[in-house]
């Protein structure tokens, strides 16, 4: 773990020896190491692109029939309290606590027809594709992010390709971001969220800790540039950096510089765009994440700023009793800053580049159990997509008449992890990298392809 100083005089490095703190260790940089990687491009004449995607997570799995596969004919036990409202796109319905998505439906596309997931809760498979227990990787599965770490870098000299806004949970795997696998920790995720006080101990927080600074505190400009100019001053100071070759320098600078504070100081949004997103809520819900919906808004200026992979856990959504008063808490929240996210990358010319998803580890049951809740149900689940030059405005696959498993068109992570890479240019069938035991792989297995519909 690095972690920066906000005070000037401080050692910059924890005692990191000069070889470990120029491999950067567990952060998201791209390359083999980031000196490698830096060298390289300039050598292949890399340009810059906006080439990104953005993951959206609902830890503990969103009630697909309360949200976006409503049955207004089923048996009241089944159907619901929530209403289906139509939208811009004839046909498609959607739950009347999503009037914004409604508006821009031409804009999203629905998958409904989700078939493999696990069953517990994990969000690995939305992460990596893959069940957590599946082998066959000597080193272990690496995540999206990684992959694109590894095959494509970074759009920006000084912001890492693979960062993550996943808050540690006390749930460990609702924070847990994925990391590198065999690719290496390199490509692992550079973590920029924070946990709770009770789990700062974990494994798993983040790789970046700029003293008495939490995203919460990203508002406060001051202490924002206050942390990232303390870091500054102090390699100014260090006679160990006058040693480093040009390559470790353009290394270092990505936390020196900046590009990363700027990319994370709101106060440089017009507040119209800020008020757009919804106000946060910091509360953590219970073992779950807060509803951040600023981070949304973090994650487009990550990406405009050259990541190519931003990750983000939004609020819990494991709802075994209470299922629609947490539904009327939680989802207009969120439909208010996935829209507001889409809605800016438009206006932006990004919605080509830029591909959005937004989904959790399974569905809900069709019965309402005596709690007034939902429990597990691994047999349907559903995902939202947006951006990524994918054709939009359409329902993929469909659900019986109780929303308990699919009528046609089932569709796996796999193929939607595909469909993610194929958007960014990355050819899942041709790249392969090979393991600790030398095994090549690709990101998704060649058998498995995007899913034709979008692209």
């Amino acid at each position: 773990m690095l972690t920066l100083h906000g005070k000037s005089g401080g050692k910059f490095c924890d005692g990191l020896s000069r070889r470990s703190f120029l491999s950067i260790g567990a952060l998201g940089f791209a390359g083999a190491t980031l000196p490698k990687l830096l060298q390289a491009e300039r050598v292949a004449g890399i340009g810059r692109s906006h080439k990104a995607i953005i993951n959206v997570l609902l830890p503990g799995g969103a009630p697909h029939q309360d949200m976006v596969d409503l049955k207004p004919d089923a048996p009241s036990d089944i159907r619901g309290e929530f209403k289906p409202i139509g939208t811009n796109v004839p046909g498609i319905q959607i739950c009347e606590l999503m009037p914004r998505m409604a508006k821009m439906m031409d804009k999203f596309a629905i998958i409904r027809s989700m078939v493999d997931s696990q069953g517990g809760h994990d969000l690995y498979q939305c992460l990596t594709g893959f069940p957590r227990n599946a082998s066959g990787m000597a080193g272990g599965i690496p995540a999206a992010g990684a992959w694109v770490s590894r095959l494509y870098g970074t759009g920006g000299k000084n912001i890492p390709a693979h960062l993550t806004l996943m808050h540690p949970t006390d749930h460990r795997q609702w924070g847990d971001p994925g990391d590198g696998g065999f690719l290496g920790r390199e490509h692992g995720p550079f973590r920029l969220a924070k946990g709770k006080e009770n789990n700062a101990g974990l494994d798993t927080v983040e790789n970046m800790i700029l003293r008495d600074l939490t995203l919460e505190r990203l508002k406060d400009r001051h202490a924002l540039r206050k942390s990232f100019d303390g870091f500054r001053r102090t390699l100014d100071t260090s006679a160990e950096f006058d040693s480093l070759n040009e390559f470790e320098k353009q290394a270092l600078g990505i936390l020196s510089s900046s590009e990363m504070a700027d990319a994370l100081d709101l106060s440089k949004e017009d507040p119209r765009t800020v008020e757009r997103y919804g106000k946060p809520d910091p509360v953590w819900r219970a073992d779950g994440a807060p509803k951040m919906t600023t981070n949304l808004l973090l994650a487009r200026r990550l990406v405009e700023a050259g990541a190519r992979y931003v990750s983000l856990n939004f609020s819990r959504w494991d709802w075994h009793g209470d299922n629609f008063k947490r539904g009327r808490e939680d989802i207009p929240m969120l439909d208010q800053a996935l829209c507001a996210l889409v809605e800016d990358l438009h206006e932006r010319g990004l919605h080509k580049d830029v591909s959005v998803i937004c989904w959790g580890e399974f569905g809900r049951t069709p019965k309402i159990n005596a709690k007034a809740g939902r429990d597990h149900w691994p047999q349907a689940n559903f995902c939202l997509l947006a951006g990524g030059g994918m054709r939009t405005g359409q329902v993929i696959g469909s659900t019986d008449k109780h929303a308990a498993e699919p009528n046609d068109r089932p569709v796996r992570f796999k193929e939607v992890h595909a469909t993610l890479f194929n958007n960014l240019g990355i050819p899942t069938n041709q790249e392969r990298i090979f393991d600790l035991q030398g095994r090549p792989h690709h990101p998704v297995s060649p058998e498995v392809k995007p899913l034709p519909e979008l692209i």
